[in-house]
């Protein structure tokens, strides 16, 4: 007698939905992923993939302005907005058409429209004029409908000079003066992309620092990498309207401060998109700020409903939400029935795209110290690292938190160049339980960035 197969619906095709779609349809489920924007997920492809772009571009330019501090003649090169665009575009196309090819090379049924709860087991697809177009049955479904940028009523993004993170990518016309609000990780992402663009910059920090709840130092090295480029930070000053003058825009803050420039960008979170999802329909419950609290296997209060990516309210990160998925996945088609690894949101690796960059993962120090437990801090400046030398940008550090009893490491942080690809080290010593000592008996190779890490567990 032949087995039904498990049918698995899934509204949104962004890390969470494909991840999930590849790895159910591997494990032999009958697999439908409902997508009304983008396979491979709108704030993914338009937010994150782009903004990287750009500041790759931004590197490029500013490595050019270090030349002769490698014994190269000196290098003007100016940007081509047009041709920023057309590599934007390039790799949108490369990234969707991969993550099609592999859902389609798997027998995953994809189809376009918005997708709506009627009920615990049924999916109505919604397809152009909000026309129903097909109502799918299904014995797991996900919901990973992705998120917005927040925009508070007396911000009216214009797409020209009031812009918000996705209508900069890049703007209409590059700014002269760009004054940016929110100063979280896209906040100040977004001012080292521009000021590498040559454009003088502003910052709004409503706090007395940037990248609010970040370790101070790893703050501190970025505000100074800020301020010695021209970047001017408006510390403890909240917007609370713009004005669109004949000149340009006026940022008026609470504190009676006003700051001008040609072009605003507002960069203050998100908002989850679970409007018009069904929710109430099918019984699945949501906080306060419209997320969808899930369990240990991201389940919703509905056991057979999932949630992921940043409807979830977890750690909002594509890297999170394509682990989410596949975890899903998994938890759908029985394999959690026998001893596995939970998802440890407290141990994801984090990384913030400025230059310096800075990365992170596991203990924060300042969370450590302020609920008694004890640690062992150890840091090392790049400044005494040969290849740093070397590459002619020694700036930052790397930080090691680890346990002073029994020498197992619990987090740490890096700021410099590479510091996204050099946490992954830290990352996978927290992740396993390794001791720095495991990290100091590891050869690395020499000359390398990588030493640091060493000396630091050292």
């Amino acid at each position: 007698m032949a087995i039904t197969p498990v049918r698995f619906v899934i509204v949104g095709g962004g890390p969470a939905g494909h991840q999930a779609a590849t790895t159910a349809a591997r494990l032999g489920a009958e697999v439908t992923l409902v997508e009304r924007d983008v396979i491979g997920g709108a704030a993914h492809l338009w937010d994150c993939v782009p903004s990287k772009a750009m500041i790759a571009t931004g590197d490029a330019l500013s490595f050019s302005r270090r030349a002769p501090g490698m014994g190269l003649a000196e290098l003007r090169p100016e940007l081509d907005v047009d041709a920023l665009k057309r590599r934007i575009n390039d790799i949108e196309d490369h990234l969707n058409r991969s993550v099609h090819e592999l859902l389609d090379s798997q027998g995953v049924r994809i189809v376009r429209g918005t997708g709506r709860l009627v009920g615990p087991n049924e999916v109505v697809v919604d397809g152009a004029g909000g026309i129903a177009s097909e109502e799918l049955t299904a014995d797991a479904i996900l919901l990973c409908t992705g998120s917005r940028p927040r925009v508070p009523e007396w911000f009216k993004p214009d797409g020209d000079r009031l812009l918000t993170t996705r209508q900069a990518y890049p703007p209409q016309t590059m700014p002269e003066r760009l004054v940016v609000i929110g100063s979280g990780v896209t906040g100040v992402e977004f001012v080292h992309m521009f000021r590498s663009f040559g454009s003088a910059v502003s910052l709004i920090v409503s706090r007395q620092q940037v990248l609010p709840g970040k370790d101070s130092e790893v703050a501190a090295a970025l505000e100074e990498d800020f301020l010695a480029s021209g970047v001017k930070l408006l510390k403890g000053a909240r917007a609370v309207s713009v004005d669109l003058q004949a000149d340009g825009v006026a940022v008026n803050c609470d504190d009676g401060r006003v700051e001008r420039g040609s072009h605003v960008l507002l960069a203050i979170g998100s908002l989850p998109n679970s409007e018009g999802v069904g929710l109430e329909t099918a019984g699945v419950e949501t906080d306060q700020g419209g997320f969808i609290p899930v369990g240990q296997h991201c389940q919703t209060n509905v056991r057979h409903i999932y949630a992921a990516g940043d409807l979830s309210g977890k750690v909002p990160l594509s890297s999170v939400a394509a682990m989410q998925g596949r975890k899903i996945a998994e938890h759908a088609m029985g394999l959690h029935t026998r001893q596995h690894r939970h998802l440890e949101y407290d141990k994801a690796a984090q990384a913030v795209f400025t230059e310096p960059e800075i990365a992170e993962v596991g203990v924060a120090e300042a969370e450590a110290f302020a609920t008694g437990r004890k640690l062992r801090v150890t840091k090392v400046p790049f400044s005494s690292n040969a290849k740093a030398v070397i590459n002619n940008d020694a700036r930052g550090f790397v930080k090691i938190l680890s346990d002073p009893a029994t020498g197992v490491v619990l987090g740490g942080c890096i700021v410099g160049r590479h510091a996204a690809e050099l946490i992954s080290v830290i990352a996978l010593a927290v992740n396993a339980h390794l001791k720095v000592t495991d990290i100091v008996d590891t050869v690395f190779v020499h000359p390398s960035l990588a030493e640091s890490i060493s000396d630091a567990a050292e």
